[in-house]
């Protein structure tokens, strides 16, 4: 288990930080600026909802696929490399939008977003385990996902306004000038590591393997990929896709209480991850429990809305946004299991790896989702019934099984190492009190 020495981070930890972030920020920019000019989309190439909805589908594809050779290529070239190549690789993306005009066009822009953005998260999770030490490093992990969602209100708001107010092309030119503007902040203020640190890349393609290898062994790997799996894809499926249709055709809300409960979600999950990174910080051990609760309170939640007789209460509604809302703070433990497990020279791999989990998971979910709810209600999307919806996202408990039994095995093997070293941990109850006292919340 890596422990870094514990410091005060300095003035330019936070400078390079902030940087890092920006670069983040702008990525989940990127990502979100087709889903808002939906409509516009399929005006300008002339394609049904099915057709955009796969531009949606192949980004993700994308990014799932190249989170383990990002991870690679993370250890081998650094965060500044990697970051710099994701921004000039999605502004091309972007530009490349701009001047599309049909379908085939538009989606191999797209895949350019989706591996721009693919290298940008794992990368920024690096500069922070380098610059960062102690409790501080999953406060900092939990503010950069917070912070970084930003990037899709400014594609909420601004961007729509741009694009209403001037040109499809203009718009998306000046979103590739964004990325092309972080690029330029990357190669002048963004830096590996501090003065000093010492790294040992791996130096050829024998010890690449060897190192991908010895990443995915290594349980603490394994515990975050399946943190990250059974805490993150339920609530993006209903962000990012299957949430508003459920709220308006399955739940017969208006589009505006739809609006309203998916800014909610986006609200909660900025108000959860802060205090996530304290508690992570204060209980390293203990970080399992969280993803317990997360798992409980979510499966618990949705089992009430899709067993409820008839539409579900504003109420209850209410509380399962609430709940969806903590997911997405609760998959950020999942890249802190992976930081503390493994040595800095697998951190790149060791993120990669674990974010392949919950994009996994919710692409296969959202493309479940939708098979279900078109052979049980063939035809147009209006018509879909609440029945329907509820069968679709049963296909949830699969997921949450999969992830809980994956979770449970690699903690017990992780309590089995631990305990060879000599640290036994109480029973939670008994820790807490310990804390309390001011006893050890070990043995």
């Amino acid at each position: 288990m890596t422990s870094p020495p514990a410091h005060r981070p300095t003035a330019r930890a936070y400078a390079v930080w902030l940087v890092a972030l920006s670069a983040y920020a702008v990525a989940v920019f990127h990502r979100a600026s087709l889903g808002v000019a939906g409509v516009e989309a399929q005006e300008r190439f002339s394609a049904g909802a099915s057709a955009i909805s796969l531009f949606l589908v192949l980004q993700l594809v994308v990014y799932a696929a190249m989170q383990v050779p990002v991870g690679v290529a993370l250890d081998r070239f650094g965060s500044r490399r990697l970051i710099l190549a994701g921004a000039l690789t999605m502004a091309a993306g972007q530009a490349l939008l701009a001047v599309a005009g049909d379908v085939p066009t538009a989606v191999g822009a797209r895949v350019l977003v989706g591996a721009g953005d693919a290298m940008t998260f794992v990368s920024v999770l690096r500069v922070i385990g380098f610059w960062f030490a102690g409790p501080t490093v999953p406060l900092i992990t939990q503010l950069t996902g917070m912070l970084g969602q930003f990037g899709q209100i400014v594609a909420a708001y601004p961007l729509v306004a741009l694009l209403h107010s001037t040109s499809w092309e203009g718009t998306f030119l000046g979103a590739a000038a964004a990325g092309v503007l972080v690029a330029v902040l990357v190669v002048v203020a963004l830096r590996d590591a501090p003065p000093g640190t010492e790294l040992t890349p791996p130096a050829g393609l024998a010890d690449v393997r060897r190192s991908l290898v010895a990443t995915w062994r290594e349980p603490g790997t394994r515990i975050g990929l399946y943190t990250h799996l059974v805490t993150q894809f339920s609530g993006t499926v209903f962000a990012l896709l299957w949430g508003y249709p459920f709220l308006v055709v399955g739940q017969g809300r208006s589009p505006a209480t739809a609006a309203a409960l998916l800014t909610l979600l986006v609200i909660v999950g900025i108000l959860v991850g802060p205090l996530l990174g304290r508690l992570c910080g204060r209980w390293p051990l203990r970080r399992s429990s969280l993803v317990f609760s997360i798992l409980a309170l979510t499966a618990a939640t949705w089992t009430v809305v899709l067993l409820w007789p008839g539409r579900a209460p504003l109420g209850l509604l209410v509380l399962l946004v609430v709940v969806l809302g903590t997911n997405g703070p609760g998959s950020m433990i999942g890249f802190d299991f992976a930081r503390t497990w493994n040595p800095a020279e697998r951190q790149g791999s060791a993120s990669g790896v674990v974010n392949v989990g919950g994009f996994v998971a919710s692409l296969l979910t959202i493309l479940a989702v939708g098979a279900v709810l078109d052979v049980l209600t063939p035809g147009s999307s209006t018509a879909y019934s609440l029945d329907a919806f509820r069968a679709a996202f049963a296909i949830q408990y699969v997921f949450w099984a999969i992830g809980f039994i994956g979770v449970l095995r690699h903690r017990r093997e992780l309590r089995e190492r631990m305990a060879r070293g000599g640290v036994v941990l109480a029973p939670l109850h008994v820790a807490v009190g310990a804390r309390l006292r001011g006893g050890s919340a070990y043995h």
